[in-house]
């Protein structure tokens, strides 16, 4: 445990409590010759463009996260949106998502002609509420979008269940939690289909990308012909999707979403490499996180965004990492003076929560496709849009959380300066 400094807070003057440490404690993701060699061999190739590599990278995700099929991206949005299409959504169809989230969990339902319809956060985990999912399911409803938020597994033996008793299919962003374990289970194998972003500030990354990973053929399919027009011919077996799509008279097949997903076989490449290191970098992350909570077990005001260390759910790589930030115990502190101080400590850091989308204007008042009202309810019969105070959790939760360092290194004396910052302004709240 590390000790209560009696130093004045360096805000009033005093001396910083993080003065030095390796830059590379923070730096991400992790390159090095290996990626630099594999990057490189494609663009000498000139197959920047080809899938042969993509398609190596897409069998060794699947085989990693126990799924029979994985299908690669140009981004995260673009997998969303195609493990969307996968099950079905569509017009006039209704998806529950967490307001909490980035918007790409939500807002390509209504490229689709389906309404995103959101649920509140459970106030520890900051995931999806369960018990709040299943009052918002009505006959429209056909999906259920659940985010893993801040690496954090959402409660999947429930909504797992809800989802089974009202017969939706569930989808699971796992942006935030590749490799993330829940109950000795990786999530991303709990629903119907799976999607992330690999972009190049994930836990792994493959510099810009995304990938959908599922067990259903048929949802891998609706995926592939949605965007990924030059693979069809060879790869769908569904023989009615196959003659709409890619019938034989044509040199290639067409797009149903009208879109090119392809990924650029530079980052497959780089991906490819960046997956066969994850699990060990991402063992490094989750025991120096777990450190630097330990370390500030009992401190007054803050709490441990994580799951039980010594249980068998892990945040996998730990994007993003919260504090749950307690005011009433330190005199009703404000979290932006609470944050102020401690950036003054030598901690880069700030709010970290994502905005509610409930509560923003292009869901309650862009018209995006000019149908006379707002896109969000042009395509139900009820107006779904939700007003401030609707969904307290998720609006309360910008003042309720802070971000924290997010180690890739287990490094034990720099970890401690970071905690002896918390600890500090925390004990030393009142004279803030």
């Amino acid at each position: 445990m590390i000790k209560t400094s009696t130093q004045k807070l360096s805000i009033h003057g005093g001396a910083k409590s993080v003065e030095q440490f390796d830059k590379s404690l923070f730096h991400w993701p992790i390159v090095t010759d290996e990626d630099e060699r594999a990057v490189i061999e494609v663009l000498r190739a000139g197959s920047m463009s080809y899938g042969d590599i993509t398609k190596q990278f897409e069998r060794e995700f699947a085989g990693w996260a126990g799924a029979k099929y994985a299908l690669a991206s140009c981004n995260g949005t673009a997998s969303l949106l195609e493990a969307m299409f996968g099950v079905g959504l569509g017009r006039g169809d209704e998806m529950i998502v967490p307001s909490v989230t980035y918007w790409a969990s939500a807002l390509q339902a209504m490229s689709l002609g389906a309404t995103p319809v959101f649920a509140d956060i459970d106030a520890d985990t900051l995931c999806i509420d369960p018990r709040d999912i299943e009052r918002r399911i009505t006959p429209r409803t056909k999906a259920v979008m659940v985010v893993h938020y801040c690496g954090h597994p959402c409660d999947m033996d429930s909504i797992v269940a809800i989802c089974k008793k009202h017969r939706v299919k569930l989808i699971e962003d796992v942006s935030h939690a590749h490799g993330a374990m829940y109950n000795g289970r990786m999530v991303g194998t709990f629903g119907d289909v799976a999607a992330a972003s690999l972009m190049s500030g994930k836990s792994l990354s493959v510099g810009e990308g995304g990938i959908l990973w599922t067990n259903d053929r048929s949802i891998y399919e609706r995926a592939l012909a949605f965007g990924h027009y030059e693979r069809t011919k060879g790869e769908l077996t569904d023989p009615e999707l196959k003659r709409i799509v890619a019938p034989d008279q044509f040199m290639s097949g067409l797009p149903l979403g009208a879109i090119k997903g392809r990924l650029n076989q530079t980052c497959a490449a780089m991906g490819r490499v960046q997956l066969k290191h994850y699990p060990s970098r991402m063992s490094k992350i989750q025991r120096a996180m777990n450190r630097f909570w330990d370390l500030l077990e009992g401190v007054p005001g803050i709490r441990a965004h994580r799951v039980d260390p010594k249980s068998n759910s892990t945040m996998g790589g730990w994007y993003n990492p919260l504090g749950h930030y307690l005011p009433e115990e330190l005199n009703g502190l404000p979290v932006t003076k609470f944050i102020e101080a401690l950036n003054a400590e030598g901690v880069a850091t700030g709010r970290g929560a994502n905005f509610p989308l409930h509560l923003h204007p292009v869901l309650n008042e862009a018209d995006v496709y000019h149908d006379g009202k707002p896109t969000r309810i042009a395509f139900t019969e009820r107006d779904v849009r939700q007003p401030k105070g609707s969904l307290p959790r998720s609006e309360a939760l910008a003042d309720r959380v802070f971000g924290v360092p997010w180690f890739k290194h287990d490094d034990a004396e720099a970890i401690e300066q970071f905690a002896s910052a918390f600890r500090k302004v925390a004990m030393h709240a009142a004279a803030l």
